[in-house]
């Protein structure tokens, strides 16, 4: 049985785990981190309050809960999936040096179908070049905090990589001095209603547009995902992991 503590566990994304944990038959989660007490595990509300041993933490919870994660895995040592997103610069340099601590693995999106489409946009990216415009929109529920999302930029990421020329990621145009420069890759995002998840990447060239979706129907596919990713993490001593890995898809 693999024992996993869970950062966030009441939150929504929490709450999902728990239930996809308890069907797995090989997946318990031993406590987790929370302001609210989760009643289907032991709850700290610090890292230093934590008195139960884990074999592979999983983060779902805030960017600001950052420096709590990484108290947890050196107080636990044990690995983590990280699974939040929305960390400035500074913060994603404090998860490199936790990278060679212990294992990490880091992910705009648990989704198996997501990680599929990044390397569908890199593929295109690469056969289109910079002649086909790119532009990314995101739709998420009205209670997301962070714009654009992780995917979005993770997705941007993919095409900007794969292009011979430097491309530069523009959020949410606003103004008179907007026109799009070569290269630039756009992302829209739009926010309402109770939408999981939706991103759709379209390469615009002249007359003609290709177009990239994937849409999440349930938050089950990120439970799912993210214990994928605990099971592959638990003998990782250190080192940086991404869902290519878990998944299995070639890096270049």
């Amino acid at each position: 049985m693999l024992n996993v503590f869970l950062v966030g566990i009441s939150g929504k994304m929490g709450r999902m785990i728990c239930d996809a944990a308890e069907k797995s038959g090989d997946i318990k989660v031993c406590g987790g981190l929370d302001a609210f007490d989760a009643k289907v595990a032991p709850t700290f509300k610090t890292a230093a309050d934590v008195n139960v041993a884990a074999d592979v933490i999983i983060d779902f919870s805030r960017p600001e809960t950052l420096n709590e994660v990484i108290s947890l895995c050196d107080k636990l040592s044990c690995p983590v999936v990280i699974a939040t997103t929305g960390y400035d610069d500074k913060q994603l340099k404090k998860i490199d040096e936790l990278s060679r601590r212990h294992g990490v693995l880091i992910s705009g999106n648990m989704s198996f179908g997501v990680n599929l489409l990044t390397e569908l946009v890199k593929s295109s990216a690469a056969a289109l070049g910079i002649d086909f415009d790119v532009e990314i929109v995101e739709k998420h529920h009205n209670a997301k905090v962070d714009a654009p999302s992780g995917t979005a930029l993770m997705l941007a990421q993919a095409a900007a990589d794969a292009r011979q020329e430097h491309s530069e990621v523009v959020s949410g145009r606003s103004g008179r001095n907007c026109k799009r420069k070569r290269g630039d890759i756009g992302i829209s995002s739009v926010r309402g209603g109770t939408i999981v998840g939706q991103h759709d990447v379209e390469f615009i060239g002249d007359d003609e547009i290709i177009t990239l979706s994937h849409t999440a129907l349930s938050r089950k596919i990120f439970a799912f995902g993210a214990l994928k990713a605990a099971r592959f993490m638990a003998d990782k001593k250190s080192g940086k992991y991404d869902m290519k890995d878990v998944l299995g898809i070639k890096k270049n």
